[in-house]
């Protein structure tokens, strides 16, 4: 019988989706060049209906039609090179699904290329890892809305299932999906990072055990803060080391690596004037992280950098817990707006809501916060960000005072927290009416006659500076912003 789902790519991913669609009723052709992934697939496979094919001649022939193949393999050149090899041999109908991380600007190419041929395209956003692929992920996919009514029932089927149903919506046109999903990346980086701040200030301002940390985590994961990322930190201060006995995270270096999502939302963001410093400064946190030989010799050149504060720890511990909170939830906003930004600038149509809901389950980010979340854009789908809204406003002004109490710890004992910073600084100048910006327009318009506008009155002005000059030397005339 010819399979209902053909998979391009048997790694860890692309394998655990086969199974997970296989579960679900449907049958699947898997294809890879290496034979080795070929085999193990069928070897874990067992009884389920799953085949797979050596050439993609034989794939392709295996498929019933329209068929619906998906592609997980490396973004990049890959994924051009694949589908230039498939789409001679499939017919019109056919729909060819990108479920890997393409940088949307390459999605948005593949689509327009392939819009005319009489295939369908869809670029998808998959979230929640090898577990999630295997037994329920959250999917974002994007193209157009007769792409996915075709394909609906597998996804809604192998999707994570919240309390409102299936964790997979259509989210929008073109590159929407490969969109929607590169905001995500760049979320989960600012929440890895705001976690590993409070554990850096709480293990070494405060002196807080891996033991109690681990009690801490677990305790929040109950309430408000119950997240994926908040469950496996506590998870993860269990875990032994095999080869010595201590706390795994102890061994572990402290470089954090990236595969460049969070840059690409950082880039996007300030090619569409949207600001995200609790995302910017998370990418730039796992930057700093990677120059360990650097910050080794600049630690033996400021050995006196860092200071005892001597806080008390539970105390910390409760201003860490509602700092968090407020980390969270501008993090979320601060993605929330740029998808929001983006969808009128590339018309995409994203529904905000939907999104929200689509992260429910199964992803990497996905928290109770979302619920209140989707109450907010559900209430006013126009809401440019969360922080005018009436759902958060009482618990932002709050966990204000808990945020700086955590960061005032930080300052004193030398301890890093570039996110939380950012975040507050963010807050204050979002809810500040005015701002020291009008001395910026005042030095452009002094060095480059860039002009500015006034307070009380209409139109674009410049002065004659000059005649104001300060006794020190004036810059350069020449010199142009």
């Amino acid at each position: 019988m010819p399979a209902h789902f053909g998979m391009i790519g048997l790694g860890t991913m692309g394998s655990n989706l086969v199974m997970n669609i296989a579960d679900h009723g449907f049958e699947v052709c898997g294809y890879d060049r290496d034979e080795k992934q070929r085999k193990k697939l069928q070897e874990v496979a067992g009884d389920r209906p799953v085949t797979t094919a050596a050439t993609p001649e034989e794939f392709v022939a295996a498929l019933q039609t329209p068929r619906i193949i998906m592609l997980l393999v490396p973004a990049g050149k890959i994924v051009d090179t694949v589908i230039g090899e498939i789409t001679p041999l499939l017919s019109k109908g056919d729909i060819l699904i990108d479920g890997g991380n393409s940088h949307y600007t390459d999605t948005e190419r593949r689509y327009a290329a392939l819009r005319d041929s009489g295939f369908h395209f869809i670029g998808m956003g998959v979230s929640g890892g090898e577990e999630g692929a295997r037994f329920g992920p959250s999917l974002m996919p994007g193209g157009n809305k007769e792409s996915y009514e075709l394909m609906r029932s597998i996804l809604e089927a192998i999707a994570a299932k919240s309390d409102e149903g299936a964790c997979v919506a259509y989210i929008g046109n073109a590159a929407a999906g490969h969109y929607t999903k590169m905001v995500h990346n760049g979320i989960e980086y600012a929440m890895m990072q705001l976690i590993s701040e409070v554990y850096g200030i709480l293990k070494y301002g405060a002196g807080v055990s891996n033991e109690r940390m681990q009690q801490v985590f677990a305790e929040w994961n109950k309430a408000e803060l119950q997240s994926f990322l908040v469950e496996i930190t506590a998870d993860i201060f269990l875990k032994k080391d095999d080869d010595t006995g201590n706390d795994l995270v102890d061994m572990i270096l402290d470089k954090a690596k990236q595969k460049g999502t969070g840059l690409w939302t950082s880039q996007s963001a300030l090619e569409l004037n949207v600001p995200l410093p609790t995302i910017d400064s998370a990418v730039t946190m796992r930057y700093l992280s990677a120059l360990k030989t650097e910050r080794k010799k600049a630690a033996n050149i400021y050995p006196g950098h860092t200071a005892e504060a001597h806080p008390d720890a539970e105390q910390l511990i409760a201003a860490a817990r509602n700092a968090l909170y407020m980390g969270f939830l501008l993090a979320y906003g601060q993605g929330l707006q740029l998808l929001t930004v983006a969808s009128a600038q590339f018309n995409y149509d994203i529904n905000i809501a939907e999104v929200i809901r689509v992260w429910k389950g199964g992803c990497i980010i996905r928290s109770a916060m979302l619920n209140d979340l989707r109450k907010a854009y559900t209430q006013d789908p126009s809401l440019s960000n969360l922080i005018l809204s009436p759902v958060f406003s009482e618990s932002l002004q709050k966990h204000r005072g808990d945020m700086v109490s955590l960061l005032q710890t930080a300052m004193a004992s030398g301890l890093p927290a570039a996110t939380f910073a950012a975040t507050l600084s963010y807050f204050d100048a979002y809810c500040r009416e005015r701002l020291p910006a009008n001395l910026i327009q005042a030095q452009r318009d002094y060095f480059g006659a860039h002009t500015y506008e006034r307070i009380d009155k209409e139109g674009v002005f410049h002065a004659d500076w000059e005649n104001k000059a300060p006794t020190v030397t004036p810059p350069n005339k020449d010199l142009q912003e």
